[in-house]
């Protein structure tokens, strides 16, 4: 006979208070298994598709570790410090930037732009400001992500814990299974699984998507001259999570820089504006449909509540599992809602003296 909904209730919400509880007080301590499980669960699916092939689960996750660890060198060696040089570069180059809007305004629209307008000085000052205190922000995130997350534990530790997770991972998972309560072990599965849908439709999926675009951006705008193309594509792909506005934003900056570096020459300046074009038709019509789906359950605007109530809550720890708890809160949502529109409170005695 299973528990009354009261009792259940309380087990379940001592057990999210334990989670909660833990994550504030343990932070630091649990972020190195968070980032590793994360990777683990991103690299299953693969290390599947190895086991499927022939290859037994030790040699499925030797081969993948030893895939990541060539491209962790190359992104160390390579790829970083050319985007910590172009964004040094940018903050630097902002002044001329604004400068030469500012000659561009005033020729154009002389009455916006005399000595005592407020938009002169507004872009005088946000160029000022980005040289002045765009070095000291980036130090300060550099910083507290290092104070967050230091070298050896990134290095070492989730590395690590990340390969014995996706070696041992459907044994976890099946020792979890066994766990669950026999009353109602079927209709957790089915949650879990609906969780997993959603988690591998966004997480795994829009990961990749950002991972595909922000290189084809890059590549692109390298190709194309563009002197900060590396940094433009990687924000761009960064946040193309959110709809439309890692095209809108990267676009926007693109064209600005084209704009400065190529003024007159309008083929250069079409080129740049033509990349994000195809990029959008990209990802809108082959690259999203086919990696995440056309409905995951996660609204964006949901994901972006998520993530600055937990960031806010938590710190960097928080936004971690921020996207797991909002997929699940979701789905737990949808299913509560279901079972209302079936329970008498919804459904009332009308429809009971009909049947």
């Amino acid at each position: 006979m299973a528990l009354p909904v009261r009792q259940q209730v309380t087990y379940w919400g001592i057990a999210a208070a334990v989670f909660l509880l833990a994550l504030w007080a343990l932070g630091d301590v649990i972020l190195p298994f968070l980032v590793g499980g994360a990777i683990a669960y991103f690299l299953d699916p693969i290390a599947d598709r190895l086991e499927r092939a022939g290859a037994s689960r030790a040699t499925a996750t030797a081969t993948i570790s030893l895939v990541a660890l060539v491209i962790f060198i190359i992104l160390a060696l390579l790829i970083v410090p050319m985007l910590v040089r172009q964004l040094g570069g940018l903050v630097n180059a902002a002044p001329e930037i604004f400068g030469r809007l500012q000659g561009f305004l005033s020729t154009s629209f002389p009455s916006l732009m005399d000595n005592n307008s407020v938009l002169r000085e507004t872009l005088g000052a946000i160029g000022q400001a980005i040289q002045s205190r765009g070095g000291e922000l980036a130090g300060q995130v550099l910083s507290s992500a290092l104070s967050v997350i230091n070298a050896i534990v990134f290095v070492i530790v989730v590395p690590v814990v990340a390969f014995y997770l996706l070696l041992d991972w459907d044994h976890m998972v099946a020792r979890i299974d066994s766990w669950l309560p026999r009353d109602h072990r079927d209709t957790i599965r089915r949650l879990a699984q609906e969780i997993d849908r959603v988690l591998a439709g966004f997480v795994r999926g829009q990961v990749s998507v950002c991972l595909i675009l922000g290189t084809f951006y890059s590549v692109a705008l390298m190709l194309a001259g563009l002197t900060f193309g590396l940094i433009v594509g990687a924000i761009a792909g960064l946040i193309t999570f959110i709809p439309y506005v890692g095209a809108i934003v990267g676009g926007t900056l693109a064209v600005g820089l084209a704009l400065y570096q190529f003024w007159g020459d309008w083929l250069s300046i079409g080129i740049v504006a033509a990349i994000f074009a195809a990029g959008q038709f990209l990802e809108g019509n082959i690259i999203t449909p086919r990696l995440v789906g056309r409905s995951v359950g996660l609204h964006p605007v949901w994901l972006l509540f998520a993530l600055s109530a937990f960031g806010t809550l938590f710190g960097f720890v928080g936004m971690l599992v921020a996207v797991p708890v909002a997929a699940a809160l979701g789905v737990l949502a949808r299913f509560a809602i279901s079972q209302y529109m079936q329970s008498r409170l919804y459904r009332g005695l009308s429809d009971e003296d009909g049947a």
